[in-house]
């Protein structure tokens, strides 16, 4: 025993020195204590002789095959082994006798063995067994429970569906799960959802690998799966919807996910997947048809029933998804003009973001100036020479953009995902493990946020080191992300601009204003090339103003493009490339890359105090601590002199109790968590399941969640070219002195329109009526977390152990919701009186080292002070038939019941009201070979973001695979498709177009039956 003690104690020391020394602990620390960890658990621990020995032998009940690979292990400990090649097993314990041994394996129904003597030898045969309602899920209560008597919803994804889904992997497999929202970035990057306000990164949603949170802590979303698990080391997917503060914490908001590995004890030998494949198929793709590469390797290996370890590496390359859609942000510039909107902002091209309304050139002095030097020729006296000055007047109402090229030739498609994961285990005694796991993953992607963003070379990593017993755990992990060659790609677009424009006119002070201001001087010049006089435009009728313009307007950028072409910046060249290259060094505000390098690191542990408390049923009790040092270095975050630290903590309880003669179980929790910029939130949760007949369970609850502002919500200090995006802590907004001086977007808007209709004259723009329309941004609220309460009723069946329903209505309340407003300051007048005509046009806010402000617009995070409600509902429906066929389908309903648009905020809820998912299969239609169908449908929905807003329209897709098993070669041959049909769709606006996918694969277990 002090032995034991020792071992414990040098463990709780590892972890006070990690979560006392984490600001300057670095991983190679980490990874040392790790290592010294084990070495001292292997000298220090507990050494003694097994009390019993049990051996044994495993085989099929249907074809007396001997099963390898089988867990053997005693009840209630870590002591285990598995069977060999013969299905044969050998256990030793010291675990007093009598006891139970438990027997289970993939695919076959658990059995228990009842020991009750030294050299016991048992024989046992497993039947095949339907999974159907048996599964067993953890992340409900924090405990172990039959997922029928989970007291909330929870889908899950065990290990046969992970290997049969029909899907190009498991991850987007999660897509037919009810109630499950999915948004694609890249081929790569999908982002997880339910219950509405889903995004491409999605703050209201946690998702954890092994318990360890997977969030960027830069971005604080998931990414997806781009450092998960492989497939080969997945065991299980468990999911819950909607609010689950109560139990994990602050973003657990809209939902949680789990994924699970494989324990290295559990699953041991070799494992291999290669998987090659192909999209981007058919007439209307946006590309040739482009290969995809995928293979993963596993190991797992225990010596004796001590140690293990367990190693994973994969690799997959692609042709990502392109953004392919040409959409107009603002079609309404186009006014009555024939031609091709001059003010274009299409969401799949760059460099257009930057634009300027020509009449706001005849109130700028700077640009007078520069137009009195662009002479045009000699009036009709003969004598005095005309400039494009003398024109100024006759320039319209109209927006004009920069030049602009498609995504394609400024992002990186060459989707690549390299992921390394590895775990170590000692088991100290036969009721406490040790574990030390590391995750890492980089590559390359593309995620749609604000903008679009060109990950490149990224890299992500987690540590984690973890105690756990019967009935605790104690876990400490760390979260690095590193951007590596990440861009913004509308920035780098700019910067191209700024170039083009500084070698067209050998002048480094030149920049993109130069291009809209040249734009104007050039289409005055084709006012004077079609014979007009300064001031006679006006007096043209209608039709032949629109002709004039539309002539003028092309010959501006014509002339443009040929200024392009001088130097060689055109897409496809040597010269395109090379400005490009130059145009992507340095790092934001300079250049458009990121160099963020921010740490999240977390320690959490739970007690079950049941055994010390019989009158209740169940009794935890847990807590953790985290902290994130965000290090953007300046590039997204003011935290170019030292990094900015954030310390938050919680704890909770839960107790449930079995009335009823065991019919009703009651569960109760409560949660407290205290962010260091934040008032402390509380969070209950009351739920309870009532069993009718063993069959029926009716279950009700009451929860509440909330979500704290994001780090970016806290703290983002980033520009976006046409504004600055503002963390909403008061800090900042005292900073940047944003309700001096300042008006909504909306009203300025308004105003603008009015000056530029008025003819863009320094009178109207001091019109008093149109000053009238400028509504004052003088009160600004910071940020606080966003809170929900949530109501849910739900029916879970299993008839005849041959029909599974699950049903379920929600009602959410959303208090102290969080969004963003845009404001425009205006500047000041040497007499301190305000210059209005400084409000038409929006450059981003910026601090200049001086102190200055310069700029004018910013969009910063705030709540909004109404209550915001959602319902829906759900249904889930699994039948087998005869010889192990399985059919199932799911329906799910979902309502935002408020207009927020109406209110002047963007509602973001992004979520189809209705999706539907059918599933059709068998894991073994005839001897070796078994086949899944999917089949998906939602309706279209308008999504809105930051980024775009505009219709995802309704689509279908139909997965399919059809699997043979080569039992000699402990091998199984997979073909299969994703959107088997190729019908492109995309699932969010500014997405990527998604077509179908074709691939095959071969999977090598060395431990298959």
């Amino acid at each position: 025993m002090n032995s034991s003690y020792n071992a414990i104690n040098t463990y709780i020391q590892v972890f006070k020195m990690y979560l006392y020394k984490e600001k300057t602990m670095t991983i190679a620390i980490l990874k040392k204590s790790s290592f010294l960890l084990f070495i001292l658990f292997l000298f220090i621990s507990v050494s003694s002789t097994a009390q019993t020995t049990v051996t044994g032998q495993i085989k099929d009940a249907e074809n007396n095959d001997e099963l390898i690979g089988v867990n053997v292990y005693v009840k209630g400990t870590v002591t285990g082994t598995i069977t060999n090649s013969k299905g044969e097993f050998e256990l030793k314990t010291n675990t007093p006798r009598p006891f139970t041994l438990v027997i289970s394996s993939v695919g076959y129904n658990k059995r228990e063995i009842e020991i009750t003597e030294d050299n016991q030898n048992v024989e046992v045969a497993l039947e095949t067994q339907s999974l159907l309602g048996q599964e067993v899920v953890v992340s409900a209560s924090r405990v172990e429970e039959s997922i029928l008597e989970s007291p909330v919803s929870i889908e899950k994804m065990d290990i046969l569906a992970i290997q049969n889904t029909p899907a190009d992997n498991y991850y987007k497999g999660i897509a037919n799960l009810k109630g499950v929202d999915v948004a694609t970035s890249s081929i790569n990057f999908q982002i997880i959802n339910t219950r509405g306000f889903g995004s491409t990164g999605n703050t209201r949603f946690v998702q954890l690998t092994d318990g360890m949170d997977t969030q960027a802590p830069a971005l604080n979303f998931p990414i997806g799966n781009l450092n998960g698990p492989s497939e080969l080391d997945v065991e299980s997917v468990e999911l819950i919807p909607g609010a689950a503060s109560a139990l994990y914490g602050p973003n657990a908001f809209n939902g949680i996910m789990l994924v699970n590995s494989k324990n290295a004890f559990d699953y041991q030998g070799l494992s291999a997947f290669v998987k090659s494949g192909f999209n981007h198929v058919g007439a209307d793709a946006d590309q040739n048809t482009a290969p995809i590469y995928e293979g993963s390797l596993r190991y797992a290996k225990a010596f004796g029933n001590r140690v293990a370890f367990k190693v994973n590496a994969s690799y997959q390359r692609a042709d990502d998804w392109h953004g392919t859609d040409l959409t107009d942000r603002f079609p309404e510039r186009r006014g009555q003009l024939g031609i091709t909107n001059p003010g274009a902002d299409r969401l799949h091209t760059m460099g257009d973001e930057a634009g300027i309304n020509l009449a706001i050139f005849n109130l700028s002095t700077d640009w007078q100036t520069l137009a009195r030097t662009k002479t045009f020729g000699i009036n009709e006296a003969g004598d005095d020479i005309l400039a494009a000055s003398d024109y100024a007047r006759d320039l319209p109402s109209q927006v004009v953009t920069a030049k602009a090229w498609q995504e394609e030739y400024l992002v990186d498609y060459s989707a690549e995902n390299i992921k390394f994961n590895g775990g170590l285990y000692y088991r100290i005694t036969e009721g406490l493990e040790a574990s030390y796991q590391y995750n890492y993953g980089a590559g390359t992607s593309i995620y749609t946020g604000a903008q679009r963003y060109s990950l490149k070379n990224f890299n992500i990593q987690q540590h984690q080191l973890k105690l756990k017993g019967e009935n605790f755990f104690i876990r400490g992990y760390t979260t690095i992300e590193q951007s590596g060659d990440s861009y913004i790609a509308e920035f780098l677009a700019k910067r191209m601009n700024d170039i083009a424009m500084q070698r067209i006119y050998n002048n480094s002070e030149n920049d993109v204003s130069r291009y809209l201001a040249d734009y104007g001087v050039e289409y005055l010049r084709s006012l004077y090339d079609q014979g007009l006089e300064p001031g006679e435009f006006g007096s043209l009728s209608d039709q032949n103003k629109i002709r004039t313009q539309e002539i003028a307007h092309l010959a501006a950028r014509s002339h443009m493009d040929s200024l392009y072409t001088s130097i060689g910046l055109v897409p496809g060249t040597e010269g395109f490339n090379e400005i490009k290259d130059e145009a992507g060094k340095g790092i934001v505000p300079e250049g458009p890359k990121f160099n963020d390098n921010s740490r999240m690191d977390h320690v959490e542990g739970q007690y079950d105090f049941t055994k010390q408390v019989p009158f209740l049923d169940g009794l935890q009790v847990g807590g953790n601590y985290r902290q994130f040092v965000l290090r953007s270095n300046g590039t997204i975050f003011p935290d170019k002199e030292s990094p900015i630290t954030i310390n938050e903590f919680g704890g909770y309880v839960q107790a449930s109790k079995y009335l009823l003669d065991e019919k009703l179980k009651l569960t109760s929790s409560l949660r407290y968590d205290k962010n260091q910029n934040f008032d402390g939130q509380y969070s209950p949760r009351i739920s309870g399941v009532f069993k009718i007949k063993e069959i029926h369970n009716i279950r009700a609850s009451f929860q509440t969640g909330f979500r704290i502002p994001t780090t970016q919500g806290q703290y983002i200090d980033l520009s976006i070219i046409s504004a600055r995006l503002l963390g909403g802590l008061p800090e900042t907004a005292e900073r940047y002195r944003i309700t001096e001086n300042a008006y909504t977007i909306s009203s300025v808007n308004r105003y603008s329109q009015a000056v530029f209709d008025a003819g863009a004259t320094t009178a109207a723009a001091n019109d008093p009526s149109n000053i009238a329309l400028l509504q004052p941004f003088d009160n600004f609220e910071p940020v606080k977390p966003e809170r929900v309460r949530s109501f849910e009723v739900g029916y879970k069946s299993l008839i005849d152990n041959k029909l599974l329903i699950d049903f379920a209505v929600y009602y959410n309340i959303y208090l102290d919701f969080i969004t963003q407003v845009q404001l425009r300051k205006v500047s000041l007048n040497s007499d301190g009186t305000e210059n209005y005509a400084s409000l038409v046009n929006g450059e981003a806010l910026t601090i200049q080292p001086d102190g200055t402000l310069t700029g004018n617009t910013a969009q910063i995070y705030t709540n909004i002070d109404d209550q915001v409600t959602t319902q829906g509902a759900a249904i889930g429906i699994q039948y087998v038939l005869p010889k192990n066929y399985t059919i199932g389908g799911n329906y799910s309903y979902n309502s935002l019941n408020e207009d927020l648009n109406a209110q002047g905020f963007l509602a973001e809820y992004n979520t189809p009201e209705h999706k539907t998912n059918l599933s059709f299969g068998n894991r073994e239609v005839i001897k070796n070979i078994g086949f899944s169908i999917t089949y998906r449908w939602q309706d279209a929905f308008l999504w809105q973001s930051s980024f775009a807003v505009g219709e995802v329209p309704a689509y279908s897709t139909l997965d399919a695979q059809v699997s043979y098993k080569m039992k000699e070669l402990k091998t199984i041959l997979k073909i299969g498709a994703s959107n088997a049909l190729n019908n492109r769709y995309i699932q969010s606006k500014g997405g990527p177009n998604i077509g179908g996918l074709y691939y095959i694969s071969l999977t090598f277990d060395e431990l298959m039956n």
